[in-house]
């Protein structure tokens, strides 16, 4: 065998074993106006660039000597004098759960947080890209009847269901 085809086929195994045990990262940070999945428990904090809320799983709950305004728990949620919170169903999609948590204030939807979105490689880049879409969307309709992101219709799909049902169970829908 002439001397070219060895090389030839060395490099060729050494690029092989380079391309099999390249690996992607399971995690995509939220970026921008993305959301990111957190832990269930979360305390959630009003976020200055997106205007919205964005949970943390790093911020310490209320300390224990502070009084917050009266609140009843509503199955999911929170309620208070002004405005409730309502945590809507965990959809099973194909690419992994969808959840929403509404806040309802004066009979209206007022803000939409995605609590669990696809997480992974392709799936929480196409999760993080269509989470803003959809929120935007849904306080746009305020109802669930809202438009498919093109290339995330399973998470839309998840994200109008979980919005439906905890409409339903905060007297809306």
């Amino acid at each position: 065998m002439p001397k070219r085809g060895i090389a030839a086929l060395a490099i060729t195994a050494f690029a092989l074993v380079l391309l099999l045990s390249f690996k992607t990262p399971d995690v995509v940070p939220a970026r921008g106006g993305g959301v990111a999945v957190v832990e269930p428990g979360a305390v959630t904090a009003p976020s200055a660039a997106t205007g919205g809320t964005s949970r943390s799983a790093a911020t310490p709950a209320p300390a224990a000597d502070t009084t917050p305004a009266p609140t009843t728990s509503t199955g999911g949620g929170t309620t208070s004098a002004s405005s409730a919170t309502v945590d809507g169903p965990v959809v099973d999609t194909r690419y992994g759960p969808v959840q929403v948590e509404i806040t309802v204030s004066g009979g209206q939807l007022q803000d939409v947080v995605a609590i669990q979105l696809p997480s992974g490689r392709r799936s929480g880049q196409i999760s993080n890209a269509a989470a803003p879409i959809l929120r935007e969307e849904a306080l746009q309709a305020k109802s669930a009847p809202i438009d498919t992101v093109s290339g995330a219709t399973y998470t839309s799909d998840g994200y109008a269901q979980s919005l439906q049902a905890a409409l339903d169970q905060a007297g809306l829908g």
